[in-house]
């Protein structure tokens, strides 16, 4: 009874966890002026719309060999070490976007800047499973979700006010050196604080280790349950959503001359609409199950889109926006519920890597397309195929985002598994 009362009186995050959402915010502050702003800047070099979908493609190549890597190295030497290693490649991804002298120099920069997104992003989603129990999992995911959408409310409209003020490379000095104190904060917590949660042993970077965790995983991934699933589903959904997703900008700018400092206005009122939602989604898949929220957001994102498309003003597209970051927000917690329920822990940052990069190699040719498609039939076209996935996907959600005894099964034989031998998973029941 007192183990009982004593664990009902801990705080859902942690301090350590604390400390990690801190730096998350400072680093993700710095890094949310970038992305929305990003295609402006490469027109401002001389890029024009195909080349800009050439660089997000070429660039997009680069996270997916490297987050292979990333998950596989976050399992194998822990969290917070890969964490600290890949905060130090993004402070030299900023000094390199910082002197790109041209577009073409700024594909090989934003190759850099794409470090920490390989081991921090499987390293996060990780983190927090391991930090938290399983009945209040969504709500911790719920959490983290609202206070990482506190980086999209600050830093959009900062990076578009300090283009406005001091110019795009001021700009990218700002955010870089939020991002270096991130760094700084991250390494000291990887070198004195270790996680409270039970922690796997450390392996070796070997081949021989590397290989095994690609087997054990891609086994996982193709046997046929809701890993499967999440995995198609998913595809698809990233295909249409990187068609129009750099684009949004320049159709703003262009077709509408909606401002550099309207477009990160835009971006915070997504992040402030998203803000509202993570631990609403985090409730609901805490009571009932993850398909709820998953199927209420995809609604949500296919409303906005269609808003977006009638839009002829700032504030109907501020509309689009809000019920997009409402959307949003409903999403994140109940993927990384449902993910880490089906993953084994010791195998979460190898299946974030090979899950992300698989996504992204399917996806790769996405940005050039939606540039096509632009180009040749229409700017909305893109928009359209966007809006439509996010309709049908819906579907495979409703039917197939459940966890089976099969499911269930798979989990078992991988955790009961030798940690120097693939696990076979069978593909069959």
């Amino acid at each position: 009874m007192l183990a009982q009362e004593n664990q009902k009186k801990q705080p859902i995050l942690t301090p350590v966890m604390r400390w990690f959402m801190l730096a998350m915010v400072l680093a993700n502050i710095g890094g949310m002026m970038t992305p929305l702003l990003m295609p402006l800047y490469l027109t401002e070099l001389g890029a024009d719309i195909t080349d800009v979908g050439l660089v997000f493609t070429l660039t997009s190549a680069a996270i997916l060999v490297l987050q292979i890597f990333g998950g596989w190295v976050s399992d194998s030497i822990g969290r917070l070490r890969a964490v600290a290693i890949g905060s130090i490649g993004g402070v030299l991804g900023y000094a390199a976007m910082f002197l790109a002298p041209t577009w073409q120099w700024m594909i090989a920069a934003l190759v850099i800047y794409q470090i920490p997104h390989a081991l921090v992003g499987p390293s996060f989603q990780a983190f927090i499973a391991e930090n938290s129990a399983e009945e209040n999992r969504g709500k911790v995911f719920g959490i983290s979700g609202t206070i990482f959408a506190v980086t999209g409310v600050i830093g959009p409209p900062l990076g578009g006010l300090l283009v406005g003020w001091i110019g795009f490379k001021g700009m990218l000095a700002v955010s870089g050196g939020l991002y270096a104190i991130a760094a700084g904060l991250r390494i000291w917590m990887a070198t004195t604080m270790k996680s409270q949660a039970v922690e796997h042993p450390t392996q070796k970077l070997t081949m021989a280790s590397f290989k095994r965790s690609m087997s054990s995983m891609v086994g996982l991934m193709l046997a046929g349950g809701v890993l499967t699933w999440i995995f198609v589903t998913d595809g698809v959904a990233d295909i249409a959503f990187r068609m129009s997703g750099e684009l949004q900008p320049l159709y703003l700018d262009q077709l509408f001359g909606i401002s550099v400092t309207q477009i990160g206005l835009l971006g915070s009122i997504n992040a402030i609409f998203a803000m509202f939602v993570p631990m609403l989604s985090g409730k609901l898949v805490d009571k009932y199950d993850e398909r709820l929220p998953l199927i209420s957001g995809f609604l949500l994102i296919f409303t906005s889109i269609m808003i977006f498309l009638r839009a002829d003003s700032f504030l109907t597209f501020a509309i689009s926006w809000a019920v997009g970051g409402f959307g949003g927000g409903m999403l994140g917690p109940a993927f990384q519920s449902l993910i880490t329920k089906a993953v084994p822990p010791k195998l979460l940052g190898t299946f974030s890597g090979v899950f992300h990069s698989s996504m992204g190699f399917i996806s790769l040719p996405a940005p050039w397309i939606g540039a096509q498609l632009w180009e040749r039939i229409s700017p909305q076209t893109p928009f359209i195929i966007t809006a439509a996935a996010a309709l049908l996907i819906t579907i495979p959600i409703f039917f197939r985002f459940r966890l089976t005894e099969k499911d269930e099964r798979i989990i078992k034989r991988v955790d009961s598994s030798h940690p120097h031998e693939p696990v076979q998973v069978e593909v069959k029941d």
